[in-house]
């Protein structure tokens, strides 16, 4: 059976586009290591429907809803905004925009529009066709056996968010399935899930080995691999935490799910290097508005969307 081109999961997916278009967009960003403004300046302002918005709003208009996202980020009130406060409203940030991104595929995915995405409808939207593997025969192609393995997992991982008994998902089991790192019923699929693929004792945790999958060293090699050397780090620093040399059932959630968390703190402290004045590692409101294309050209206002999404200047919200 040929089946063309064979996508990986949904979530897999997703991970690899986002880490190729964060090198791109960081290279694109820092051209030779030279700060790019343009560059700000068109992430800033996105496709021409978002060029033509934000010619529209009059500067006035422009620091009216800026003052007024400013004030939302300062959640103590105080008139400073702290990392630590920068870093949550980043958080939240991404997470609001992954709920609208989400919305909007579940309205793709839903064919018949009957408010609920059927198990048949996903395939339609993700491949074209209706597919469906033998869970007890595997394929003779190497490449179509991975393929059959990963449309298996997504499919129990569908069947996972599905609550209840109706044959599709609403859109909240939908979210669960598209972003089931946001989704507490979903944690301990995510950890079983990860642990069946990793997990090859069977002990419950995740080696080193584990974790480097089939990697071997070459036996005439001196040293291992640049990439080897940086994954044996982050197994070590980032993800096992207790240094016991193994991951587990929590440590290897850190590793599987995407976390925020570091890319907002990143961006907090930067806007603070940056923007911060009299050296107090906190900002005030004079002193965004005195460097308010750095503000806007950043993580904080998702590189100036939310000057146009109610969501986050309207003062009722």
């Amino acid at each position: 059976m040929q089946l063309g081109p064979r996508p990986a999961t949904l979530g897999l997916l997703l991970l690899c586009a986002a880490a190729a278009s964060a090198g791109e967009a960081e290279e694109l960003h820092y051209r030779q290591g030279e700060h790019r403004a343009d560059y700000d300046r068109e992430a800033l302002l996105g496709g021409q429907e978002e060029v033509d918005e934000y010619v529209k709003l009059s500067p006035e208009e422009q620091h009216k809803r800026l003052k007024s996202i400013i004030k939302k980020i300062d959640l103590d009130s105080d008139g400073f905004l702290t990392e630590s406060e920068l870093s949550s409203w980043i958080q939240m940030s991404f997470k609001h925009y992954a709920m609208q991104e989400a919305k909007q595929q579940f309205l793709e995915y839903d064919k018949n529009s009957d408010g609920s995405v059927s198990w048949d409808e996903y395939n339609i939207q993700m491949y074209d066709r209706v597919i469906d593997f033998d869970e007890n025969t595997a394929l003779d192609d190497a490449e179509e056996e991975s393929f059959r393995q990963l449309h298996l997992k997504d499919k129990k991982r569908f069947e996972k968010a599905n609550q209840d008994s109706s044959p599709g998902l609403n859109l909240e089991e939908f979210i669960a399935f598209e972003h089931p790192e946001e989704v507490d019923y979903m944690t301990e699929f995510v950890i079983q899930e990860a642990l069946e693929e990793h997990d090859k004792n069977g002990d419950g945790f995740v080696s080193l080995e584990e974790f480097l999958g089939d990697y071997r060293r070459d036996p005439t090699a001196n040293e291992d691999p640049e990439w080897i050397l940086v994954e044996k780090d982050r197994f070590m620093n980032d993800y096992d935490k207790d240094a016991d040399g193994r991951l587990d059932p929590q440590e290897l959630l850190s590793w599987v799910v995407p976390n925020n968390q570091g890319i907002a703190q990143e961006e907090a402290l930067h806007l603070i290097d940056e923007m911060d004045l009299n050296s107090d590692r906190k900002l005030s409101e004079e002193e965004i508005l005195e460097n308010q294309d750095l503000f806007l050209t950043s993580e904080a206002t998702d590189y100036g969307r939310q000057l146009h999404d109610e969501y986050f200047y309207h003062d009722e919200l």
